[in-house]
């Protein structure tokens, strides 16, 4: 190698070192992490706002182009920046990393060596250097052998050399910052975690049925194995608790957890609130519907006819069914329902209303007798799981530990003696006041003890 090529390559490092001191510069500035901060949570309380996961059909009929909500935001807008699945799309996921980086960058560049420079203790040799310091005394008594029990009492860690003393507490104050960022940094692994490898799904399942976890809505790159595929879920039975004036007091699931030769491995009654869990999946109650009616006419087979939803323009929810009333089915009748247990009505061919009727009952209609035997009801499950949830937990309970043990204030005090008179003096990283009434309580019995003195000697 030649000597241009060495000078080269030296000034080539040269500009790789400026440019990753320059870089860690920028990344740890408190500035940064603060936008960062507040541009996250901007993005997270639009994730709150705007629904999230839902149809194509509905950001068209929410957030229509004309007339726009504030000016901008459309359906096109919402669904270009990813705004209806906004905690999964890289850019929030890139926010995410972006402030942990500047974080952990934080951490070790100013905390940590914070604390280090906390732990190690320095004595005052000379009585200029007790200038520097806000608060701090000179007097005519007191030597750092009557100083020592003063400050043990108060809880300090004393450290003495020959006429030089030097005392701390608080050191734990020092360490919150740092557990305070591990806190966050924990929880944003967790979030990042839980994006990547959770899914939610939904299902509507009739009473009776027995399913997998199939409609999913929205999943991680590595979801796949948290999808359950060597067990299912039978819903035993579901059913409404109605109050006195008829409105829906309470909607229940019963579900059983059962493996591949149709064993129960789980079993539990959920209802608003109160999920199941098995296996890092939670299963909510979240919805209710029909799903068919069990009929029967004249001395005929039980035979079930689903049962579809009807739009009513949000006028309410009804779910409605044609039935034969020939076998060739060239005549029969509608069939209109609101819930569980209230009356249903019957309409022949050309709209008519026949009548009402309510489960167990028989009306005769066409020349044929028809009974309602029952409806059946249909669950609506929320299935989700977010292995990155227990994370986040631990993240967030190191956090308040961290807040915690950051209020702790970590106090310095220094004295000396230099032949009749005694210097002593503190500081404090907070509760400023607090720290100075202390002081002056130490200093008081520094004198008291030489009145206590003079006296005996009198």
């Amino acid at each position: 190698m030649t000597v241009s090529d060495s000078s080269n390559t030296s000034e080539l490092l040269s500009l790789l070192q400026q440019g990753f001191r320059s870089l860690i510069k920028v990344i740890t500035d408190l500035r940064l992490a603060i936008i960062l901060l507040l541009v996250i949570a901007l993005f997270s309380v639009s994730g709150t706002v705007i629904e999230q996961g839902q149809s194509l059909q509905f950001y068209q009929e929410n957030y229509p182009t004309y007339p726009a909500l504030f000016g901008f935001i459309t359906w096109k807008f919402i669904l270009i920046l990813g705004l209806n699945h906004v905690y999964s799309t890289w850019w929030f996921l890139s926010l995410l990393i972006l402030f942990g980086t500047s974080l952990t960058a934080c951490t070790f560049t100013r905390q940590i060596p914070a604390l280090k420079a906390a732990r190690h203790w320095k004595l005052y040799q000379q009585s200029r250097q007790f200038q520097k310091l806000v608060l701090s005394a000179e007097l005519d008594t007191g030597s750092p052998t009557s100083l020592l029990p003063l400050l043990q009492k108060r809880g300090y860690k004393v450290f003495q050399e020959n006429q030089a003393l030097y005392a701390r507490k608080g050191i734990i104050g020092r360490i919150g910052p740092i557990i305070v960022h591990a806190g966050i940094l924990i929880i944003l692994a967790g979030g990042i975690w839980g994006t990547l490898t959770g899914f939610l799904a939904q299902e509507m399942v009739a009473s009776g049925e027995t399913f997998q976890v199939r409609n999913i809505l929205e999943s991680g790159p590595l979801a796949a194995p948290q999808i359950p595929k060597d067990w299912a879920v039978k819903v035993n039975r579901f059913w409404i608790d109605y109050t006195p004036n008829g409105e829906i007091d309470q909607f229940y699931s019963d579900l059983s957890v059962i493996n591949e030769q149709g064993e129960e491995l789980d079993r539990k009654t959920i209802y608003v609130n109160q999920p199941l869990r098995y296996r890092g999946v939670t299963f909510y109650q979240t919805d209710w519907g029909i799903a068919g009616v069990r009929v029967q006419i004249n001395n005929s087979p039980i035979f079930q006819l689903p049962m579809a939803q009807l739009n009513t323009n949000g006028r309410g929810r009804l779910w409605g069914t044609w039935i034969p009333t020939k076998t060739d089915l060239s005549e029969g009748v509608s069939l209109i329902a609101r819930d569980l247990q209230g009356t249903m009505v019957v309409y022949d061919n050309q709209g008519n209303l026949v009548g009402a009727v309510r489960s167990g009952m028989a009306i005769p209609i066409n020349g044929v007798n028809l009974k309602i035997l029952e409806l059946v009801g249909s669950t609506g499950l929320q299935i989700k799981a977010d292995p990155g949830v227990p994370i986040v937990y631990a993240g967030f309970a190191l956090l308040m530990a961290g807040v915690v043990m950051s209020y702790v204030s970590h106090s310095q005090i220094w004295a000396l003696q230099e032949g009749e008179r005694f210097y002593i003096g503190g500081k404090t990283n907070r509760a400023q006041v607090s720290f100075e009434r202390e002081l002056i309580a130490i200093v008081e019995e520094l004198k008291s003890e030489k009145s206590a003195r003079v006296v005996e000697t009198v």
